[in-house]
């Protein structure tokens, strides 16, 4: 059979709180196309944005469009599939955060599925209700089509015990307390676009709203910043990243903060937001730190966050030899990855600093014997191949 014949069209959905990512892929055996891709955002807010682009970058929507919900979102992408004239979606792709102890292989969704992703809400509150709410609407939208659940988390299923285990009591084990680690198709598509060329010991560094540091051995992630949840870790847009528990402890005692209200300060109130008291944003707190010292403090505390964690990586790897930047941050802001690598040259990192400020591969050093690499998440592209092997029939 020819590569054409064998090609599956996948539409891939990634949802966040109030957004939602869709993208169009003709995916084979050696390859994906990106026929078309796009965003809705600040879905059931005042100002609600679609904007959708084909393979060659031109616009195929852009503006405000009335977005109530989800389901009006997953019908603006249907109408924009019949008007594009592109081939119709044979299955569709989602992006699942956290499947809970249950699911840590990517699979086909069935009720099943359904209901125990369900009961894994509790393992992410904050992105497993608008993910479910996708599905069930999609299911809806276009009925007859397979749909696959992607899960950030099966990239970490197989982290060594000493990674995985956190240290409580035994019997919690059962329950499905223990480190997951997330941004795994991020880290998937990473590996994916290094081909052939992916050395022994690479950290990935996907630096967003969210952020994480993974260890990859042999291909392998060994270790990862974030834990049970995607709140843990390096300092992030609105999370807090580690804790010292007895803060939450104190909170609880002290302050008399409900289980909803320590989630709503470390997810909602904190991070980047909690320390500058102004702005999530990076790009805003860039503007703002000449005059607000707390802007710069936010600054320095979430380069400081991911150097230590690079670094701890490093230890665990005995050794590095590439890092990858990516996430919105880690792709677009040469000055946090310069902030981050100061410092780091006891390991071997060292920037040249026009490439790194052109973004231009590789960013290291000419002499630096880490290699550093700024390269795009493709997590979309990602759910697509993932899709594809789980298509229950292969095309004729």
């Amino acid at each position: 059979m020819t590569e054409s014949r064998n090609e599956t069209i996948i539409l891939t959905l990634n949802s966040g709180s109030s957004s939602l990512k869709f993208g169009l892929y003709r995916v084979g055996a050696s390859r994906t196309e990106t026929l078309l891709s796009g965003e809705a955002d600040s879905i059931g807010e005042g100002a609600r944005h679609f904007r959708a682009r084909d393979a060659r970058g031109n616009t195929l929507a852009t503006g405000r469009v009335s977005i109530r919900d989800q389901r009006d979102a997953i019908v603006q992408i249907k109408l924009l599939l019949a008007d594009s004239k592109l081939p119709p979606p044979m299955a569709i792709g989602h992006r699942i955060v956290h499947g809970g102890p249950k699911f840590r292989r990517h699979c086909v969704i069935d009720d099943e599925v359904l209901q125990q992703l369900e009961a894994a809400i509790p393992f992410a509150p904050l992105h497993l209700p608008p993910a479910l709410t996708i599905i069930q609407t999609a299911r809806e939208i276009f009925p007859g089509l397979p749909q696959m659940a992607c899960f950030d988390t099966a990239f970490h299923a197989d982290l060594p015990d000493v990674a995985r285990i956190l240290p409580l009591p035994r019997d919690l084990r059962a329950d499905g307390i223990q480190r997951y680690g997330f941004h795994g198709l991020s880290c998937e598509s990473i590996l994916h676009q290094l081909g052939n060329d992916v050395p022994d010991r690479v950290v990935i560094a996907h630096l967003g709203s969210g952020a994480s540091v993974t260890a990859v051995q042999g291909g392998k992630s060994i270790d990862t910043s974030m834990g049970l949840t995607p709140t843990g870790g390096v300092i992030m847009g609105t999370r807090s990243g580690d804790l010292d528990p007895g803060v939450l402890i104190y909170l609880a005692r002290e302050k008399k903060l409900s289980a909803a209200m320590l989630e709503e300060l470390v997810d909602h109130r904190s991070g980047l937001l909690g320390i500058s008291g102004s702005s999530s944003d990076m790009r805003q707190l860039h503007q703002s730190a000449p005059s607000k010292p707390d802007a710069q403090l936010a600054i320095d505390m979430f380069c400081y966050s991911v150097r230590k964690q690079i670094a701890a990586m490093v230890a665990v790897l005995e050794g590095i030899d590439l890092i990858v930047f990516t996430g919105g941050i880690g792709e677009n802001d040469g000055h946090v990855r310069a902030s981050v690598c100061a410092g780091l040259a006891w390991a071997g990192i060292s920037l040249d600093e026009a490439q790194n400020r052109a973004a231009k591969n590789p960013i290291s050093d000419s002499n630096s014997p880490c290699k550093v690499l700024v390269l795009p998440s493709q997590e979309d592209e990602q759910i697509g191949r993932h899709s594809r092997a789980l298509f229950p029939q292969s095309p004729a």
